[in-house]
């Protein structure tokens, strides 16, 4: 089954490509320049009109966007224990944990990193401070979540939530009041980041902070 993952260093295609490596998936990476707008040419958007990153092939199927992504590759390898069985409590926890990622944290990061876009330039102070705000709240109820229910979203074992969390931890590195400032959250990216897995998508990445 060929498997081919478009990323580009530093973005949301970190957590795919990492779970790729720890799921143990033979695949292609094909990683492009988005200083040379790699992203938004032609041949590219034919795949992923939107014209972001990631987009996995999966035997010619097109997936887009990181945490369905990260879903669909721990529901293919139920082996790995990356997600619970469908229908128990644990599993509607997971959607809870990983639509918090994507509905929450994401979009407060988009904020953050492009604040021109929701309200143009005479308003990027206003929209960082926002979206600052939306993170740091974020940050505290996970904290917390973790610190009472941990080490894991889901409790004792990792799941793909997890992964998506991590590399979502990641992004605030250089904000202020990094997520590993809370204390429960930096002990879960310390075990995250123990993984071999994850060093060796850093290594393939050639990315070298947080670690």
């Amino acid at each position: 089954m060929p498997v081919t993952l478009y990323g580009s260093q530093s973005t949301a295609s970190l957590v795919v490509h990492w779970l790729l490596i720890e799921l143990d998936i033979e695949h292609e990476l094909v990683m492009l320049d988005f200083d040379r707008n790699e992203q938004k040419s032609p041949e590219y958007l034919r795949l992923n009109p939107q014209g972001r990153v990631p987009t996995l092939l999966i035997d010619g199927q097109v997936l887009t966007e990181s945490a369905a992504i990260a879903m669909q590759l721990a529901d293919l390898h139920p082996q790995a224990k990356l997600a619970p069985e469908i229908g128990t409590p644990q599993r509607a926890a997971y959607y809870r944990w990983m639509l918090f990622c994507a509905y929450t944290l994401m979009p407060a990061f988009r904020g953050w990193f492009y604040p021109d876009e929701p309200a143009g330039e005479e308003n990027i102070d206003k929209v960082k401070a926002s979206s600052r705000a939306i993170i740091e709240r974020a940050w505290q109820q996970l904290d917390e979540h973790l610190a009472a229910n941990g080490p894991y979203l889901l409790g004792g074992e990792k799941s793909a939530a997890d992964f998506v969390l991590t590399m979502l931890m990641r992004w605030s590195r250089n904000m202020p009041k990094p997520s590993d400032a809370w204390p429960a959250l930096h002990a879960h990216a310390a075990r995250m980041k123990a993984l071999p897995s994850f060093k060796e998508a850093y290594r393939r990445e050639g990315l070298t902070d947080w670690t």
